[in-house]
């Protein structure tokens, strides 16, 4: 990926949060930013940092890290914690002075920056009820639904990893300023193809009903291969899933999972929500025949290069996953189009269309106070 001339930005101001994939996102994208000499004030919340999360951080140079636990806007009566922290982060843009404040949720966006902001939108609760539920979230959301869209509509630009997220936020929140979608990245050499085994992976959060891993387990008895899921069982606002049908690996460190990828034949995530999908991003790099849900963001990253099955048709999975584990020949080839797929999707060109869009952002000026309000 060619350097980007002119860079105008040398200091962010990011948000993540600590218990899903912005994490590894935030991660990924502050380390290839490094080639552009911009430096990372990275914001966390939502949970402690727990020791894994700690040294990966210590390894990337250009990231200064400021921690809280204040609840998400998506936890449950989380607005004291959300105003706390907003107060909280413009202490730090008054402290750290960046060019350009980046945020990975939506209510802070309507917060009186200094600094041009940007909106990245990774998922949203009514876009999740809609296509996991089918209905709308019952009506104690309502305050999420106009705190999301108070933030949305005062960003300077919104962009999201797939234009599948941007239409969902266009749907539930109105128009807003925004950016074209820009892919996320895996660096490819933690993710190397191993000698393949007989057996289906799925990977993900166990207890978010998105990923769809019931109908996995609930097909794994009928099945020529084993199941194994790799993921987090408790919800972080408590209650655990777990199933007794599959091989059950638990929370994995980043290493090992890419052990189980790459030695997975089979990589299953039969989704009903998700908005890009890290894990098989993960899984393609690590030369695994993908299958996966039916649903616009999956078919805009991996159409040609998967198999796709309506999430509510599982005998039709289990037609697909049976017939790759018959055909190696087939599987192979799978594996083939998803891994060429997989390394499209790389930091260096993750980190060139963001540093693109932060110059662009900090050249077009300090928004107004009348634009925040």
């Amino acid at each position: 990926m060619p350097r980007t001339p002119d860079i105008a930005v040398r200091r962010l101001l990011m948000t993540a949060d600590t218990i899903g994939g912005v994490w590894t996102y935030a991660l990924e994208l502050a380390q290839a930013l490094q080639r552009y000499d911009i430096d990372l004030v990275l914001a966390t919340m939502g949970a402690p940092l727990h020791e894994q999360q700690r040294t990966a951080v210590q390894q990337i140079e250009n990231i200064t890290l400021f921690e809280s636990t204040w609840k998400l806007e998506w936890m449950e009566a989380p607005w004291d914690d959300v105003v706390a922290a907003g107060t909280w982060l413009l202490d730090l843009e008054a402290l750290t002075q960046p060019d350009v404040v980046h945020l990975n949720g939506y209510a802070h966006g309507a917060l009186s920056w200094q600094s041009p902001t940007l909106i990245v939108g990774h998922s949203c609760v009514f876009s999740w009820f809609a296509a996991v539920k089918e209905t709308a979230p019952p009506a104690d959301w309502e305050r999420y639904r106009q705190e999301v869209r108070r933030g949305l509509h005062a960003a300077d630009l919104v962009t999201a990893p797939t234009e599948a997220m941007l239409t969902a936020l266009r749907t539930h929140y109105g128009g807003f300023r925004e950016a074209p979608a820009i892919y996320n990245g895996r660096r490819l050499t933690r993710f190397p193809p191993l000698a393949k085994q007989p057996y289906i992976l799925t990977a993900g959060r166990v207890w978010d009903e998105a990923k769809n891993i019931a109908v996995l387990a609930h097909l794994a008895p009928q099945l020529s291969w084993p199941v194994l899921v790799a993921g987090e069982e408790r919800h972080p606002e408590g209650g655990t899933v777990h199933f007794h049908t599959v091989q059950r690996l638990g929370k994995l460190a980043p290493a090992e999972l890419a052990l189980w990828l790459g030695h997975a034949a089979i990589f299953a995530l039969p989704a009903r929500y998700e908005p890009f999908g890290l894990t098989v991003l993960e899984a393609g790099l690590a030369g695994c025949a993908l299958v996966l849900g039916d649903i616009p963001s999956l078919r805009e990253v991996w159409d040609g290069a998967a198999f796709f099955v309506p999430p509510d048709q599982p005998d039709a999975l289990a037609e697909v996953l049976e017939h790759l584990i018959r055909d190696a020949w087939r599987r192979e080839r799978l594996a083939q189009h998803a891994r060429a797929r997989a390394l499209q999707y790389t930091p260096a060109r993750l980190a060139h269309a963001y540093a693109t869009l932060y110059t662009q952002l900090k050249r077009a000026g300090t928004p107004t106070q009348v634009a925040k309000a």
